[in-house]
């Protein structure tokens, strides 16, 4: 399923509906008392956050949204109704920026809503006017427009776990083989363009797109994609046994991390504080079993490793990816 993250749309909330002139029609009476009634108030817009990371495809071909006109007012000091508010549903962190002004709202948790934008006021009726010097008004107003603007929506994902590494590092096939997320592999640089989900005991898994040296500038597939990993509750960091020098490729990584955390400067927890694990992926592809301990060690000593683990893993070998499988599980519910 392809995977949108970012929408411009056209909003415009409800315009009020127009008052009205009428008067009592009573025996005996020409022309009775007024009994225009009010109109009804335009339509506010809401956003609402779902979870539902894809629902922004929805929206593809639809882009511009309007909440219902309020009804006129009737005779015999009938209001009319309010209209319909629209509620647009987007993903759980959601950015809406209006493009006018650059106001800013994030949806942060499911069932959130925001107002937008206020519909506009309901016109008042004849009756509204009368006074004891104006028993007989003829004047009603006409509805106010709602308000009106463009907006940006980004998304961050609120995943679980990200998992990050060098293009190759295996996280697609790892995804795979952990959720029903069918997520594109091949053996070629950027296989991932977008960040693919899978569920994972209902935990949210991303497969973060490969990050290269540089990608914190905007290199390669750039901020676009970090922006994701900001939002994650804690990494996995895959490093390859098919890398030459494995110790080189984790740290690459990590100072992206640490770049991308410098250059937002939001005071706040940054990439590189979040708890980590380690994942050796492509053990099989290494013959000598010492090779393969002396790298484990390696990884044991850092920082991140020794507050989240380090763990080998061939998607050849069934037992190892059930032993991981159980691990991740546990990890998951400590965090």
């Amino acid at each position: 399923m392809a995977f949108i993250d970012e929408i411009k749309i056209y909003a415009e909330a409800g315009r009020g509906g127009n008052g009205v002139v009428r008067f009592r029609q009573e025996k005996f009476i020409p022309k009775g008392g007024p009994s225009g009634g009010d109109a009804g108030r335009g339509g506010n817009f809401y956003v609402k956050a779902v979870r539902d990371v894809h629902i922004l495809l929805k929206y593809k071909a639809k882009k511009s949204f309007i909440a219902g006109r309020g009804e006129d007012g009737g005779s015999q000091s009938l209001h009319g109704k309010n209209g319909e508010d629209f509620i647009l549903e987007l993903p759980v962190g959601s950015i809406i920026t209006r493009e006018e002004t650059g106001e800013k709202w994030q949806l942060t948790k499911e069932g959130e809503q925001v107002l937008l934008l206020k519909g506009g006021f309901g016109g008042f009726g004849n009756e509204h006017f009368k006074s004891s010097t104006n028993t007989t008004p003829r004047e009603a107003n006409v509805g106010g427009e709602g308000e009106k603007g463009n907006f940006k929506i980004e998304l961050e994902l609120f995943a679980d776990i990200g998992f990050v590494g060098l293009p190759n590092a295996g996280k697609s096939s790892l995804l795979n083989a952990l959720t029903n997320a069918e997520a594109k592999v091949g053996d070629y640089p950027f296989t991932t363009l977008d960040p693919n989900l899978g569920d994972f005991y209902g935990y949210i898994i991303a497969d973060i797109p490969g990050l290269i040296e540089g990608a914190s500038e905007g290199k390669g597939l750039g901020v676009k994609f970090l922006r994701h990993v900001k939002r994650t509750k804690m990494l996995a960091h895959l490093v390859s046994f098919e890398n030459k020098n494995m110790m080189k490729s984790y740290k690459e990584i990590r100072r992206e991390l640490a770049k991308y955390d410098k250059k937002l400067d939001l005071g706040e927890e940054g990439l590189s504080d979040k708890k980590e694990i380690i994942i050796l992926t492509k053990v099989d592809v290494v013959e000598d079993p010492k090779v393969i301990k002396k790298t484990i060690e390696k990884f044991k000593m850092l920082a991140p490793a020794r507050k989240g683990g380090v763990f080998t893993l061939s998607l050849y070998d069934d037992k190892m990816v059930k032993k991981f499988q159980d691990a991740l599980v546990k990890i998951l519910k400590k965090k």
